[in-house]
């Protein structure tokens, strides 16, 4: 298995990582390292977290490739081989491959996922843990309004603005989503922080009024945010997933089956919760769960 990873040095790969913490991949020292790669954002962080240690625990040697931007950056490294284990999110990952699919439903979005992976490349178990996209308004906002769903957009009179990662103007989300889906039409402002505190802020200062989040993150309620009916069922259904080389060895492979397995809403909710609320590493969130699984 290919463990030399390759730079990401090209102008527009830096330009799409926004704030990412990570512009290049190093090398891994021990060429039969599993290499474990993650977004960056923070709970994505926490899952890999998660297979890293299960992996390590289970005697495995393994490389963290951790915050190394949003889709359009590190999809290119997981399909080249570059990364051996990745965890995505079902509907978006599927959208990514497959611009216009129909599927909406968890079991039927699995399975077209599973056929859309490129050769190579295999789809790992999915977790019942889900964290979907969704667009998000201030309780306020929707008051003035009366906002419950997406479709109710259209009794907004003032100008909307979107505020998400800057990918997401060119995603089916995104406001060319809006307008096909709800007959919505809506400016963009790039934020990248992933629906973290930035958007949040912009949302509540009136940067902007509407926000793609994502409804594991606990900042949502704890900030009193209104997240819309998706009627139109723009979005489609968004497990945790793990996407694998498919030289990685089967034994490795079990054990991060048996991480998704136990991943479930509630354990990513107070994973995230910890994180978001009380600012603990990563590291320690995920080594504290992992330690009470039975692997």
């Amino acid at each position: 298995m290919k463990k030399s990873l390759i730079a990401l040095l090209t102008a527009s790969a830096v330009t799409l990582a926004g704030c990412g913490s990570s512009e290049n991949l190093e090398g891994s020292s021990d060429p039969d390292a599993i290499v474990v790669g993650s977004q960056d954002y923070y709970s994505n962080e926490i899952v890999a977290e998660a297979y890293a240690q299960a992996l390590e625990d289970a005697g495995y040697t393994v490389d963290r490739q951790f915050r190394i931007g949003q889709r359009e950056v590190y999809m290119s490294e997981v399909e080249s081989g570059n990364v051996d284990v990745f965890p995505e999110y079902t509907g978006p990952l599927l959208q990514y491959w497959v611009k216009d699919a129909p599927q909406r439903s968890s079991e039927d979005v699995y399975a077209a996922l599973s056929d859309a992976a490129p050769e190579g490349l295999k789809i790992l178990d999915q977790a019942g843990a889900t964290d979907q996209d969704a667009y998000a308004v201030t309780k306020e906002f929707a008051e003035k309004y009366n906002l419950t769903t997406g479709e109710d957009l259209k009794n907004v009179t003032e100008p909307l603005t979107l505020g998400a990662n800057s990918e997401a103007e060119n995603r089916p989300n995104g406001p060319k989503g809006l307008k096909k889906a709800y007959d919505v039409d809506a400016g963009f402002t790039p934020i990248e922080d992933s629906g973290g505190p930035l958007t949040v802020k912009a949302l509540k200062d009136g940067q902007i009024n509407i926000a793609i989040v994502y409804t594991a993150d606990p900042s949502i309620e704890a900030n009193g945010l209104k997240v819309l009916e998706d009627n139109k069922e723009l979005f489609l259904a968004s497990h945790l997933v793990p996407v694998a080389n498919k030289d990685l060895d089967e034994g490795a492979q079990g054990v991060v089956n048996k991480v998704s397995d136990a991943l479930t809403m509630d354990a990513l909710l107070e994973m995230n919760a910890r994180s978001v609320n009380d600012h603990v590493p990563a590291e320690t969130i995920a080594k504290e769960w992992v330690e009470t699984l039975d692997l």
